[in-house]
């Protein structure tokens, strides 16, 4: 039987971060992991390059059911906290857009910078460890595990979602939620790409690997990036933002001229270059293959002068405003995170103890808090983590 004042399971970014700020403040902290390594979804962020902050994160760019939670826990761990740990460690990054920063090397940067701030505080890091059953004790928590009997007065679940289950993804954190007392939200996956299996399909994967920056809209949400069109449908960051917002059935607006004004600059056109091709006039903005790909496909290409003003009006609706309707989306496979999970009201915000069962924690992806695409979700982690730390 080993004893403990704090156990934390899951050695992913909030888990990490509870560990270190835990241990800095002299408590004798044991983390675990099921997995071989720690902060596998770190090592494989932002294409390997960890975007583990965004300099605008806002309360605003995180989705929960109750808007209010992630407040307290944000403006106690900055971005600006987080970006002065890695300048400390001289990790070298760069903002790529949008206040988006990444590592100019690899994520095993901030991986590494992670792991070494825990060494020095002493945090005991085991892996490939399980947990085979929790009991609460009259005074903290009882768990067998496969290293041992551990009793620990401060239990913290940083387990994450359910994104991603080749790097060990599982439904474990709420699992002990249930067993506690709490309520779940539904879970579901997000930014994530859509598929698309209608008439559409054979567009998609003739422009398979095209990039274009577009405006799509879903459920009174927009964003405003780039949609990659692939073999299964569509991906690129636009199409990821709004995936969190869209539901099945739901349609998605997508702007393929947000820089224009699409009705005028069709009649400029016509007007100015009136023996020019619809298609020609496209090419110019999108790639020639993709012009000739929705000329075939969304109207009959001919010079500008032989369009009627109501054929003109149906060509400007179809490239400002072109519904799709995703059949579904590629699921916790490829999404980045998972919406839903341990609702927050059954939480404080200040500490991320449970208000249902005294000295349980919950921090990270596992609570009903989603950032959006850009580098919110690690500012997440690290300020949900830095704030339950404070109290364990």
């Amino acid at each position: 039987m080993r004893s403990t004042e704090v156990v934390i399971i899951g050695a992913g970014a909030a888990g990490l971060m509870c560990a270190l700020t835990a241990a800095g403040r002299g408590r004798k902290v044991l983390l675990l992991d099921h997995a071989n390594k720690a902060g596998k979804k770190i090592l494989m962020s932002g294409g390997g390059r960890c975007n583990f902050t965004n300099m605008y994160t806002e309360p605003s760019n995180f989705l929960s059911q109750n808007a209010h939670f992630c407040k307290s826990a944000l403006a106690r761990y900055t971005q600006w906290d987080f970006i002065g740990m890695v300048a400390k460690h001289g990790v070298p990054y760069h903002e790529k857009k949008l206040g988006q920063l990444f590592c100019d090397n690899k994520s095993s940067d901030i991986l590494e910078m992670l792991l070494n701030e825990c060494d020095q505080v002493g945090v005991s890091l085991h892996l490939d460890t399980s947990i085979q059953t929790i009991e609460r004790l009259e005074k903290g928590y009882l768990l067998d595990t496969t290293l041992d009997q551990i009793t620990c007065e401060s239990l913290v679940i940083a387990t994450g979602g359910l994104s991603i289950p080749t790097l060990g993804a599982t439904g474990f954190g709420y699992q002990v939620a249930k067993q506690f007392g709490h309520e779940l939200l539904p879970t579901r996956a997000g930014l994530v790409p859509f598929t698309i299996t209608d008439q559409l399909k054979a567009l998609c994967t003739e422009l398979s690997g095209t990039s274009v920056d577009c405006l799509v809209s879903c459920n009174d949400q927009s964003f405003r990036e780039n949609i990659l069109f692939t073999h299964r449908g569509l991906s690129g960051p636009a199409i990821l933002q709004i995936s969190s917002f869209w539901e099945s059935g739901d349609t998605v607006e997508i702007n393929l001229l947000p820089d224009h004004d699409v009705p005028s600059w069709l009649q400029q056109q016509q007007a100015e270059r009136p023996n020019s091709e619809l298609k020609t006039l496209l090419g110019e903005i999108f790639t020639k293959k993709m012009a000739n790909l929705l000329a075939d496909n969304w109207f009959v290409s001919k010079p500008m002068k032989q369009y009627t003003h109501a054929e003109l009006a149906d060509i400007a609706e179809k490239l400002a405003s072109w519904k799709v309707v995703p059949a579904g989306t590629e699921g916790y496979r490829t999404a980045e995170v998972t919406l839903g999970g341990v609702n927050t009201n059954e939480v404080s915000s200040k500490t991320m103890e449970s208000l249902k069962s005294p000295g349980l924690y919950f921090v990270g992806e596992v609570l009903d808090v989603t950032g959006h695409l850009g580098g919110f979700n690690f500012q997440w982690a690290w300020a949900s983590g830095y704030a339950a730390a404070q109290y364990v």
